[in-house]
């Protein structure tokens, strides 16, 4: 499996929010109260007093747990987790993670995406609380991961908050669109391999948002909701609209994909909808999925 879909399936799980220990953190949700039990995809844990010392080895986490307020919290993050820019900078892997790193930052709550290299029995071994957190598939995964780090970290109303910015703000991008996009069809790009993401996925949800079709439904169920499809299927789909995942990592744009064979007469290449994303953002489940959805709105705008 090439490295960039490995990369991508660790940390959707990557092409990628967290918080270091202080007082303030504390006041700001007066609602807040400890013992809490919160779930996560390893089972219920129960934390009985506010983490203050957290490790985050999840981009999309890190991500939320700063944009709810948590950030003073989070001790370390995995190498992955470069949003926000004051996220603590650390050479923790998310795709080999080693316990014992882990548990010298004397964490009292570990959140992540994946149980790579059994990563959650070893943590849970060492008695340090474990919240696993596993790739979204939707946009309502991305809200309820949001309320989840809410409760566990000690701001739940922020995390409303953020919440509802997110919805409202997804709200009116799908809003601002014209209705004949309707039935477009996007093709939706992780590298140049032509991995793409179908509708399964949380990315996938965005765009059925907006009433579009994706191409990557078409070849059949693929492991993880992301197929490898050929140049000619690409071609031969025509789609609509093209979204560049790889802009960063594989330094595609508009001009690279207009320069592949065949594919100036698809027509998101031919009448300019060839959104160059950034990378991360279009990758990751976190707040800024409505950044994201917001670019897709503006390329269909015309």
């Amino acid at each position: 499996m090439p490295a960039l879909l490995l990369a991508l399936l660790l940390s959707v799980t990557a092409c990628g929010s967290g918080d270091s220990g202080g007082d303030s953190a504390a006041e700001t949700s007066g609602s807040a109260s400890f013992p809490v039990t919160v779930t996560g995809s390893n089972g219920e844990i129960t934390l009985e007093e506010q983490p203050r010392s957290i490790v985050s080895l999840s981009p999309s986490a890190t991500e939320m747990l700063f944009a709810i307020g948590a950030g003073d919290q989070v001790e370390a993050v995995d190498d992955y987790s470069n949003f926000p820019e004051d996220a603590p900078v650390t050479d923790l892997s998310g795709f080999t993670p080693n316990a014992e790193a882990i548990a010298g930052y004397e964490p009292d709550l570990v959140v992540l995406s994946n149980d790579q290299n059994g990563i959650v029995d070893a943590l849970d071994a060492l008695s340090v609380p474990t919240l696993l957190l596993e790739a979204a598939v939707s946009v309502d995964d991305t809200y309820a991961q949001i309320e989840t780090l809410g409760e566990a970290t000690g701001h739940p109303e922020e995390a409303d908050e953020v919440v509802s910015e997110v919805q409202e703000r997804i709200a009116d991008a799908v809003a601002s669109v014209p209705e004949d996009v309707q039935g477009m069809t996007v093709y939706h790009e992780l590298g140049p391999e032509l991995y793409s993401a179908d509708s399964s996925t949380f990315v996938g949800s965005i765009y059925a948002m907006f009433g579009l079709e994706n191409i990557a439904d078409g070849p059949g169920e693929a492991a993880g909701g992301y197929p490898q499809l050929s140049p000619e299927y690409v071609v031969g789909e025509a789609p609509d609209l093209i979204v560049l995942a790889d802009t960063k990592c594989c330094e595609q744009s508009a001009a690279t994909v207009a320069q592949r064979p065949a594919f100036g007469t698809i027509p998101a290449v031919a009448e300019g909808r060839v959104l160059e994303a950034d990378d991360d953002i279009a990758s990751r489940w976190g707040p800024r999925i409505a950044d994201f959805a917001e670019a897709v709105a503006e390329s269909l705008q015309g």
